[in-house]
This record gives C-alpha cells, structure tokens and sequence, in this order.
C-alpha cells in the first residue's frame, strides 16, 4: 500500500522502543489508558497529574519532540472553550465539570496523539487486524488510506482546472461552481471505486485483506502494557483509597 503525505501528519518517523513495538499492543495500551482516565473520579486531581507524567514519559521514550504534539493539539480548542464557560454558566459545579472535561479530554488527546505519532496508518490497520477487528472494517480503512491521496490529487487537478478557466474561489458567486466540482469529485470516486472493485474481484478477491503483521509474545504485551499497569495503580489508588 502506497503512502502519501497526507497519511503521514500524525506520524512522527523513528526507530525507539515505542515505535517497534507491535502495533495490535499500543492499541490495547492507548485504550485501556483513556478507560483508566475516564474512570477517574473529577475530584482526584492528583491523579490526573499522575497521568499526565506517565503519558509524557511514554512520548519522551519514544523521542516524540513537544512541537509535534502542540501543533497537532489544536484539535481540542472546542472543548476547551468548553470548560472556560462552564464555570460560568454553572458555578462551583460548572467549575468541576469544566474540569473534568479539561483533564480527560487532553489526557485523551495526547493519548492518541503518542499512538498516532509512534505507529504508521498502514500498522494501524495491521493492528486493528491483529486484534481480530471485523474485516469489512479493516478493508475500508485500508483502502480509504490507499486511495484518499489519490481523490486529493484529483480534486487539486480539478481546482487547478477552474482557477484556469477564470474561476476565482473569493468570490460568493463563485459558490455554485465549487459546489458543481464537489459533485462531480464525488461522482468520478464513486466511479473510480466501482473500477476498482470489479478489478478485485477478476483478481480472486474474497472479501478480506490478507493476514499481515507478527503475533506478540509474552514479553512483548508485559513490556508494552507497563505504563498501563502504572495508570491503573493510580485509579485503584484514587478510587480505592480514601
């Protein structure tokens, strides 16, 4: 599978303990860390502090630099904007629950930002499979990621096209050519899969991809599920301890 530019924003290239571990581990890891953050009683802001470090160090480990995060972060603006409000639409209540949405939603955020910067989408994919995901699942995926480059290049070729043609996207008026070229975007994909499908098919396609990627021992899981086992010390702690 061929990879573009645009399947690689979130990916950051490297070669540390995080990035060769096996993709089906930093899935279960990265979940089972945002059930533990999402259980954290809003009161217990000490843990959430805890979580922060050990997310932190995992992305230090594996040489992530802090640039890459922050400008990818900006996602989570509207939920920030969120929580500003809520101390003042709802007081000392509203205060929590801004918390609460604050803390969990960036513990979130970087969470999957450290997956996304330390596994390829390809590897995504191969993990998801890996962990026995319904392959009607894995399939789309993998042919969405396989083929948005090339619906972006052909809607760059179509822009390029009316621009030369006298078309000016600034202009309000223009709103009605835009929207005809989104339309026949959406026409031409649409045909281009049919294409490609009954190709599939004259090759013996079966209706699922292939078995790819390697199994992970024993080891493999302890050593990649750690930071989980230090999340969930700290929840049993918060929750348990009084």
């Amino acid at each position: 599978m061929s990879g573009g530019h645009a399947q690689h924003l979130l990916y950051h290239p490297g070669d540390s303990p995080v990035h060769r571990l096996p993709a089906q581990v930093k899935i279960v890891a990265a979940l089972l860390t945002v059930l533990c953050v999402v259980a954290t009683p809003r009161t217990e802001f000490w843990a959430f502090g805890a979580y922060l470090v050990l997310v932190v160090a995992v992305g230090r480990v594996a040489h992530v630099p802090v640039g890459h995060f922050a400008k990818r972060a900006f996602i989570e603006v509207p939920f920030v904007l969120v929580a500003i409000l809520m101390p003042v639409l709802g007081g000392q209540a509203g205060a929590l629950a801004g918390w609460n949405i604050l803390a969990k939603g960036t513990l979130g955020v970087l969470t999957s930002l450290t997956l996304a910067a330390t596994t390829t989408p390809r590897d995504l994919i191969v993990g998801l499979q890996r962990l026995r995901t319904p392959a009607v699942l894995t399939t789309i995926a993998t042919l969405m990621l396989r083929y948005l480059e090339v619906i972006a290049a052909e809607a760059r070729r179509m822009r390029l096209a009316r621009i030369s043609r006298g078309h000016d996207p600034r202009f309000l008026w223009q709103v009605g050519a835009t929207a005809r070229g989104v339309g026949a975007l959406f026409v031409r994909s649409y045909e281009r899969g049919e294409r490609v499908h009954l190709a599939m098919l004259s090759r013996g396609w079966t209706g699922a991809m292939p078995e790819r990627g390697v199994a992970a021992g024993t080891s493999t899981w302890l050593a990649g599920l750690t930071p989980v086992l230090a999340t969930a010390a700290v929840l049993g702690t918060a929750v348990l301890v009084p």
